[in-house]
């Protein structure tokens, strides 16, 4: 016991001085530069991650620097119970129970109840942390001031910027919504289109909506949704984007395809093509979580394996670790240390990932939890020199009891999500339907069905039900619920549907369509509402072509002038019935004129990284153009037109140089050439090293040739 009291005081310490001198450093530097004024209440980063332990009914502190457990605070929890940590505090989350922690004393404060029974989302922010109940539609602030703000709706997986702004999306109405820190009241500058799904993201600190249904990225400002970004690819509507880019990257799972996709986030700030998606295979037939990102790296965790694996930018496969534990599936975790934290579903173990590299450090809590010292080693007392040794002891021990006691009985526990669940419209009615929830050891009594103005409750061995009443046009989000003996489980939603008439013709698509100089049109376009009916073939279009019957979302035709229009039409059927033919979708198209010989020019030369950023204004003059820039060497052609930037990497180079840009068209070719010190942050940057010496040497070679 004594041993305990001085680890704990110990371990006090150690984090208050870590405390102090983290906050010493970051105030100093800010007054030396000069950027910040000194703010009434310091900030900390949150070091390390808080994980619960079921056995030792417990609170650890992992510091991720170590990959040690250096704190335990005693508090009562249920099983699976998460922690969340704010500035002075610790909270054990439970579905039917908060249990605030003094994070200095490590003693229990007080427990409160939740706004519902369900296992929330934690973030762990400034001015936090929060807890999102995502299926209640509630957000719990438990940092100072404590609030619970409601946010009308269902919601999917909540983003924070650095600063404490919480961003959330309602799947019911797709309204994407803010609250900043401190804040009570949530505002929602921004709306997905009716029907249309999708998750939220941060890139550069800023959210982001990632559209499921169109296939688009999208900035949120003040005035809304920002212009499309197309990912160039098709997501399933489960699909779920990561809460951070890496890089240039945004990593977006769909599991529904079992693949893991990268995809060039580039265009959103900057007047260029995207690179082409980076695709990776999943294991087919597992169940996953994620993915989650760090700086440099993406995790996800396989549930049906009990493994965490990590990737790269690029999509290289970094690491492959089993999750040790028992129960359910492990629980990934960002830390605010650029780390991820991955705990078992006992809490016996939690896997390091580094945010840099991807390598994973397994942290054995339960080795811990057993030690008196929670991890330090222990040393026996040493006896004293006034007192005798101990007696010989002659009895003969008795032998050890091999045999095992019996396995405890597993407590039941709420049961979890049901599964497929699924939605189709009527006149005035919704079907759903589900597959069962895990029973979790005691039989499920019944299914709730709730929906924004109204529930309904069913049997124990239902699997749908038809909800009536509903107004046409009008989208629902329908969740489903278990319930058994122990409690109510997590909820599950179909995608949004929009009741209405039978045997309605399906809405408009909405159609791209670009056009290239020799006369080649590429048409694409997303599926609309099909109205509950089911999908046959769409009816493609375009001036001067004909139509054609198209199975999949794209079409292209060639030898079209001039202006003209595509128009695409959704054709669909009910049951055995005759086909309809859906509401028009149209797009005009110019075919572009060859006016002349292309032009190029260099408007800006940065360096960056060992790579020279080469910005140009090329003008095809209504062909389509490829660009080149040289510098001891060529890039490859890149596609490019109006304010384009070409990459020449691995390159280094002293004073001033000269860089050549290229431009070829079937009209021709030109080119622009630029000498001058390329600048960085509006600065010359100069590289010294042999490879810059070398270059000059061969530039003066050539030039005297």
């Amino acid at each position: 016991m004594n041993t305990e009291k001085r680890f704990s005081a110990m371990a006090r310490t150690r984090m208050a001085v870590a405390l102090v001198v983290a906050g010493c450093l970051a105030l100093v530097g800010l007054a030396v530069t000069g950027q910040a004024a000194t703010p009434d209440r310091l900030e900390f980063v949150q070091v390390g991650h808080w994980v619960y332990n079921d056995a030792a009914q417990s609170a650890f502190h992992v510091d991720g620097s170590t990959n040690r457990v250096d704190a335990r605070a005693d508090v009562p929890g249920a099983n699976g119970s998460q922690v969340a940590q704010g500035d002075d505090s610790g909270y054990v989350v439970e579905r039917n129970r908060i249990t605030e922690f003094d994070k200095a004393t490590l003693s229990v404060a007080e427990s409160v109840p939740p706004p519902a029974p369900e296992t929330p989302f934690v973030l762990e922010i400034a001015g936090g942390p929060y807890l999102v109940y995502r299926n209640a539609g509630q957000i719990v602030r438990l940092g100072d001031p404590a609030a619970t703000v409601p946010a009308g709706g269902p919601l999917s997986r909540p983003v924070a910027t650095a600063e404490g702004t919480v961003w959330t999306h309602r799947v019911d109405n797709g309204s994407v919504c803010e609250l900043p820190k401190g804040a009570a009241v949530m505002t929602c500058p921004a709306q997905l289109p009716p029907g249309h799904g999708g998750g939220l993201t941060l890139v550069g600190d800023r959210p982001v909506v990632l559209d499921t249904t169109g296939d688009s990225l999208h900035r949120v400002g003040p005035d809304g949704l920002g212009d499309g970004l197309p990912l160039g690819i098709k997501l399933s509507p489960s699909a779920q984007v990561a809460n951070s880019a890496v890089g240039d990257r945004l990593a977006i799972a769909d599991p529904e395809r079992n693949q893991l996709h990268l995809i060039d986030i580039s265009g959103l700030d900057q007047d260029r093509p995207s690179a082409k998606p980076i695709s990776v295979e999943l294991s087919k037939g597992s169940r996953f979580n994620g993915p989650l990102s760090s700086s440099n790296v993406v995790a996800m965790v396989d549930e049906t394996r009990g493994e965490v694996l990590t990737y790269d930018a690029t999509g290289k496969l970094r690491s492959t670790t089993k999750v040790p534990g028992q129960g359910t599936a492990p629980r990934l975790a960002k830390g605010e240390d650029n780390r991820i934290y991955v705990d078992s579903s006992d809490g016996s173990h939690v896997l390091v990932v580094n945010g840099d590299d991807g390598t994973v450090v397994d942290v054995d809590v339960d080795k811990a939890a057993n030690s008196q010292t929670a991890g330090a080693p222990s040393a026996e007392p040493e006896p004293s020199g006034d007192q005798p040794p101990p007696p010989q002891q002659h009895q003969q021990q008795a032998p050890p009891n091999t045999q095992k006691p019996p396995p405890p009985v597993a407590k039941a526990t709420p049961p979890g999500a049901p599964r497929k669940v699924s939605a189709s419209s009527g006149d005035g009615s919704i079907k759903v339907s589900w597959s069962p929830a895990a029973e979790n050891g005691a039989r499920i009594t019944g299914y709730r069905v709730t929906w924004t103005g109204g529930s309904t409750r069913v049997g124990g061995s239902a699997r749908g039900t038809t909800i009536s009443g509903l107004r046409n046009g009008t989208p629902y989000v329908l969740t489903v619920v278990a319930e058994n003996s122990a409690g109510i489980g997590p909820g599950a939603s179909a995608k949004a549907v929009v009741p209405g008439p039978a045997n309605r013709p399906a809405g408009a698509p909405v159609v791209t369509a670009n056009a290239t100089a020799a006369g080649n049109v590429s048409v694409s376009w997303t599926q609309p509402d099909l109205r509950g009916g089911t999908l046959v073939h769409y009816l493609v279009s375009v001036t001067g072509k004909g139509q054609r019957t198209v199975s999949g979302t794209s079409a292209d035709f060639t030898g079209v002038t001039g202006t003209a229009t595509v128009t695409v039409r959704a054709v669909t059927k009910f049951g055995s019935g005759s086909t309809l033919t859906g509401a028009t979708g149209s797009r005009k198209v110019t075919v572009p004129v060859v006016s002349g010989p292309p032009t190029i020019t260099i408007t800006q030369v940065r360096g960056k990284d060992a790579k020279l950023l080469v910005s140009v204004k090329a003008d095809g003059k209504g062909a389509s153009a490829t660009c080149t820039a040289e510098f001891f060497g060529e890039t490859k052609p890149q596609a490019c037109s109006g304010a384009t930037t070409l990459t020449i990497s691995e390159v280094s180079w002293i004073g001033a140089i000269t860089i050549t840009a290229t431009i070829k068209t079937s009209a021709g070719t030109a080119s622009d050439t630029w000498r001058g010190v390329p600048t960085v942050n509006g600065g010359a940057l100069v590289w010294l090293g042999p490879l810059a010496l070398v270059g000059l040497r061969r530039r003066k070679e050539k030039e005297l040739l």
